[in-house]
This record gives structure tokens, sequence and C-alpha cells, in this order.
């Protein structure tokens, strides 16, 4: 593990912080107030991230009475060590290559795949004022909310901070009264068409994960 020390870096802490809330925006587009009020929440979550990732590890210090007399052999401050679950599941070798942090990935890239499928045919169907039900939107009525939650849930996994862990239900409940809100809107714009949709199409759990991004 690599000893030295890697906190108080605020630079890498504006850049990977400037880096995902760019890349998530090119995928997000907000474009109306809920849009932005999503969006914003989702990216206070990632600058939380990255200030303990490579600022200040402020879980790292309140629990750092019961970590060092657990895992005395361990150097806390050190980047590897903030790697939580590698460390308390005691994953010796890169956590970087360990099972919590390839499962990270996967949800992370999953949620970012699944927000641009849902996007692009948002879009198309806004364009067009009809309704979105074709592609993501065809298995699950609010892919893009789910596609937040699972990026959320892959940062989580990869470095739990209290802070990040605290505020992960209350954004997802903010995104579940989001899309009521959303539900109501279409309803009254579409009428009996989205009733219909909305009977067969349930609304964040898919019946089937293997076609979530099915045609």
């Amino acid at each position: 593990m690599n000893e030295t020390p890697a906190y108080g870096l605020w630079s890498l802490v504006v850049i990977n912080s400037a880096v995902f809330i760019i890349f998530l925006y090119s995928f997000a587009k907000p474009r109306t107030t809920r849009d932005w009020r999503s969006f914003g929440a989702l990216s206070a979550f990632i600058v939380a991230l990255f200030t303990e990732m490579y600022g200040f590890p402020l879980t790292i210090y309140l629990l750092s009475g019961w970590l060092q007399s657990r895992y005395p052999n361990v150097n806390w401050l050190t980047h590897d060590a903030g790697h939580l679950l590698e460390m308390l599941f005691g994953w010796k070798a890169n956590p970087h290559f360990g099972p919590f942090h390839l499962l990270s990935f996967a949800l992370i890239g999953g949620g970012f795949w699944l927000l641009a499928a849902a996007w692009k045919v948002l879009y198309a169907a806004q364009q067009a004022h009809v309704l979105a039900a074709a592609g993501p939107y065809a298995r699950i009525r609010h892919p893009q909310y789910l596609a937040f939650v699972l990026i959320m849930f892959g940062f989580l996994v990869q470095w739990p901070t209290i802070l990040t862990i605290a505020m992960f239900p209350v954004l997802v409940y903010m995104y579940v009264r989001l899309a009521r809100r959303e539900e109501r809107e279409v309803a009254a714009e579409f009428g009996v068409e989205y009733e219909r949709y909305a009977a067969h199409v349930p609304a964040f759990i898919p019946r089937h994960w293997a076609w979530i991004v099915g045609k």
C-alpha cells in the first residue's frame, strides 16, 4: 500500500468534481427548474465525495479511533486506505482492482449508459411532443432517476463517507418525489395514453433487468 499521505490536494478536488459534473451535464442536459434541482443535488454529492477523497478525510478522522484499534497495521491517511470497504473486508492487493471497486465501476458506468440512452429517447419525444415510451422508457417510467441512483450508489461502494451515506437516502427520496410530480404533469398532458402506459410499465424497477435498454 502506498504510504504517502494523499489529502490536502484541493486542485484534484476541483478538477475531478468539474470533470464528473461536466460529463454528467453532457448526459443529463437539464432544461427545466426541476431538472436543474436534481442535477444540482447530484453535483453536491459528487463535490462532497471528492472533497473527502482528496481534500479532507472527515470520515477517516471521525472513525480514526475505532479504525486504528481494529486495524493497527493500516496507515489510514493514505489514499488506498480511503477505500474503506476493501480495507474492512481484508482486500490485501491494490484496492483499485478489488471487488468493491470493480462493482462501483459497473454501477457508475451502467448509470451513465442508462442516462445517455434515456436522454436520447426523451429529447426526441420532447421535440415531437409525444410520450416517451421507447428504449429504456419501454421498461421503466423513470430511467433517468434510476441512472442517478446507480451512479451515486456506485460512488458509495467505491468510497463511502459519512456525509455521502447521509445524503444518499435524502437524494433518493427527492428523486422519487420529482418522479411523482413529473408523472402528474405528464398524465395531465397525455391523459388516457399515459394511463395505459403507466399500467403496463413499472416506475423504477424493471421486470426484466436484462432488457432495460432494449428497443
